[in-house]
């Protein structure tokens, strides 16, 4: 196999403190240290692999996303071990949440920039 394992995923982003705080505060994911590239950004560690967040400059287009929340987007899977829990957790910050049911383990948020998240449990 030439890919081995997910490295990072990147976001652009129009709001890295807003971004941050959904990142790093709701989700739980730890500020790592981040090169000197020119450009602002932070990156986080998510398990094995890193959250890279690049603050867009200002009138520079980026990824397009739909109006309402859709498993169907391009998105980013999160592991997670319980499902009600970060059902609540998730609702606890005023995000909306698309839900399945516990059995099937899998729900959908967005973040700031309108990035479509999903959450899974174990199967």
């Amino acid at each position: 196999m030439f890919a081995k394992a997910v490295n990072h995923i990147s976001f652009s982003v129009s709001d890295l403190d807003a971004s941050l705080a959904f990142y790093r505060d709701v989700l739980g994911l730890e500020a790592i240290p981040r090169p000197e590239f020119g450009i602002p950004g932070a990156w986080l560690k998510a398990g094995n692999s890193e959250v890279h967040l690049i603050a867009r400059p200002e009138g520079v287009p980026a990824g397009h996303t739909s109006e309402g929340l859709s498993p169907l987007e391009n998105h980013q899977a999160f592991a997670v071990d319980d499902y009600q829990k970060a059902v609540d957790h998730l609702k606890s910050h005023n995000l909306e949440v698309l839900e399945t049911s516990p059995k099937q383990g899998q729900l959908w948020v967005k973040d700031p920039d309108g990035n479509v998240i999903e959450f899974i449990t174990p199967r």
